[in-house]
């Protein structure tokens, strides 16, 4: 079991699900990344920042005119890490 994390790269400062954002790493997101805001397992993260210490939540089913989903940004503190498989 310690070789799993072992094999895993450390998490970056910054993370976001959509491709075409430069903070976007597909092989990062593949390994299950799970996002603890202000103590609170959240699951529509589009996008965090350790550093800063925000996150970006996904807004409902509403698009903006690109087609990309609303989002709000809020403050506090964010605790990025992998959730164990099984």
């Amino acid at each position: 079991m310690s070789e799993t994390s072992s094999e895993r790269p450390s998490l970056p400062d910054r993370l976001a699900t959509d491709p075409d954002s430069p903070f976007y790493d597909a092989d990062i997101l593949a390994m299950n990344v799970g996002v603890r805001f202000k103590g609170e397992d959240k699951t529509n993260v589009d996008e965090y920042c350790v550093s800063e210490g925000w996150v970006k939540l996904a807004v409902g089913k509403t698009l903006d005119r690109r087609g990309k989903q609303l989002t709000v940004k809020l403050q506090g503190p964010v605790e990025p890490y992998f959730r164990d498989e099984g």
